[in-house]
């Protein structure tokens, strides 16, 4: 089987603040373009036999500045529902829950358009974009990329171990970061993390 690429997208200005980015879609600012053009020698130096993206345009903009062809945009990879704290900070969420942590506790309802998921909804999500991953690897030669967003890629990494969705604590993940995915003695492993040019 061949090795997951996992693409964070790059800065956005929300990222850049700390505001909780689900699905709002917010562009890409300057810099985050430029983390993504970074990323174009890791991305050439290796075979891609299929790359999906978050319909979201702060991972589909990622995906095209770093050469990607042919990218299917899946709805699985989009950003947690963050519910009633879509742009919101984690410190301004301690103001009223000082013990509150997103990979435990979820998030607080939203409106109807986007009420918030749990960890578990999320991990649902991470499964079934894995089984997409194994399918494409079964039908292609090479890589497979997925451009997406930091939490929800978190949550794919601690379920591609066959950890729980709020083991994806345990990965930080930069915007405009590179992860690798692979595997040693049939099973999945982490072959490297938070990859950015000269690191």
């Amino acid at each position: 089987m061949g090795d997951l690429f996992l693409v964070r997208h790059g800065e956005t200005a929300w990222s850049r603040t700390g505001r909780h980015t689900g699905l709002t879609d917010v562009p890409l600012t300057e810099h985050g373009r430029e983390e993504a053009r970074q990323l174009v020698p890791l991305i050439r130096s290796h075979r891609i036999g299929a790359a999906f993206s978050s319909p979201l345009q702060r991972a589909r903009e990622t995906a095209e500045l770093i050469g990607l062809h042919e990218v299917r945009a899946d709805a699985d990879l989009k950003e947690w529902d963050y519910g009633g704290y879509e742009g919101v900070t984690t410190v301004e969420i301690h103001r009223e829950r000082p013990d509150w942590f997103l990979f435990t506790d979820g998030v607080a309802p939203g409106p109807p358009e986007h009420p918030g998921e749990t960890p578990e909804q999320v991990g649902e999500r991470a499964d079934r974009m894995l089984a997409k991953v194994d399918a494409a690897h079964a039908n292609t030669e090479g890589c497979v990329v997925l451009v997406a967003h930091g939490h929800f890629l978190r949550v794919l990494t601690a379920r591609r171990l066959g950890l729980p969705p709020s083991a994806g604590a345990l990965f930080q993940l930069a915007t405009g970061a590179l992860c690798r995915l692979g595997t040693e003695h049939g099973r999945h492993v982490i072959a490297g993390w938070n990859i950015r040019p000269g690191s």
